[in-house]
C-alpha cells in the first residue's frame, strides 16, 4: 500500500507517520502542501502539528492548501484519509467530518497515554479492531475539545461513526467522550490521539497504533 502523508508548514509529525507506515509494511509518500497531485497514492494521512501555526483557528488555513482540493475530492470518491490531532482539525474545516474541534476545557495542554474505547469497526482505518476493544494511544493537544451541534451528536451516535471514544478520563471536555469520529462512508477517519507513536515498544507503552495501519491494508486488499 502507497499511504500519502501532507506535510503543511508547522507538520510536527508527518515523518513519524511515515515511519509508522515503513513499520506496518507499506511505502510512504511525502506529499507538499502546495501541490495539486496525490501521485496516485492508496490513502492519505494528514498529519498532527500546528499548521500555518494554527493562525485563526487550527486548520483553518491548512484546509485551502492546493492539496486539500485534491484530498476533498479524493475522499468524496472514496479514497481513504486518516486525519490526526490537526489532521482532524483540517478534515472539520474541510467539512469532510461535522464539528469542531476547540480548545481543551482546562485550557491546558495534554500529553498522555490515553486509554480509548473502539466503538465502530466499521470503517476503513479500525476494521483490525473488535469493537469494545479498550485501546492505549498518545494523546497530546491543546485544542481537542470535540464539539458539535445536538442534532450532529445524535446523528453521530445513532449512525455508529462514533470511532472512538475516550475511557477512564475524558483529557479536554469532547461532547459524549467522542476521541474518534468517521464519515457515513466510513473511508475519512479524523481523531486527536496519535495512533503513528504507538507502532514500535521503543517510542509507546503499547503497539495499538499498529491496527489502524494493518485495517488500512485489509481495506485496500478488499477493494482490489
Amino acid at each position: 500500500m502507497r499511504v500519502g502523508v501532507v506535510t503543511f508548514p508547522g507538520s510536527l509529525d508527518d515523518s513519524d507517520a511515515r515511519r509508522a507506515i515503513k513499520i506496518a509494511g507499506g511505502e510512504p509518500v511525502a506529499l507538499w502542501h502546495a501541490s495539486d497531485s496525490l501521485q496516485g497514492v492508496d490513502a492519505v494521512i494528514l498529519p498532527g502539528g500546528f499548521s500555518y501555526g494554527d493562525y485563526l483557528r487550527c486548520g483553518a488555513i491548512a484546509r485551502f492548501s492546493p492539496v486539500m482540493a485534491e484530498v476533498i475530492k479524493a475522499a468524496k470518491e472514496g479514497l481513504p484519509v486518516l486525519g490526526i490531532c490537526n489532521g482532524f482539525q483540517v478534515l472539520c474545516e474541510a467539512h469532510l467530518l461535522p464539528g469542531a474541534l476547540v480548545r481543551n476545557e482546562r485550557h491546558v495542554f495534554n500529553c498522555v497515554d490515553q486509554d480509548l474505547r473502539v466503538e465502530s469497526a466499521a470503517t476503513a482505518w479500525s476494521n483490525a479492531f473488535a469493537p469494545g476493544q479498550q485501546i492505549n494511544i498518545v494523546l497530546k493537544h491543546g485544542e481537542g475539545n470535540y464539539q458539535a451541534d445536538a442534532d450532529t451528536v445524535r446523528r453521530l451516535e445513532e449512525e455508529h461513526r462514533v470511532v472512538f471514544r475516550y475511557v477512564n478520563g475524558n483529557p479536554n471536555g469532547s461532547m459524549n467522550d467522542i476521541a474518534g469520529i468517521a464519515n457515513e462512508r466510513g473511508n475519512v477517519v479524523g481523531l486527536m490521539p496519535h495512533p503513528e507513536h504507538n507502532v514500535d515498544p521503543l517510542t509507546g507503552p503499547t503497539l495499538d497504533g499498529l491496527p489502524f495501519f494493518e485495517s488500512l491494508a485489509k481495506t485496500i486488499q478488499g477493494g482490489e
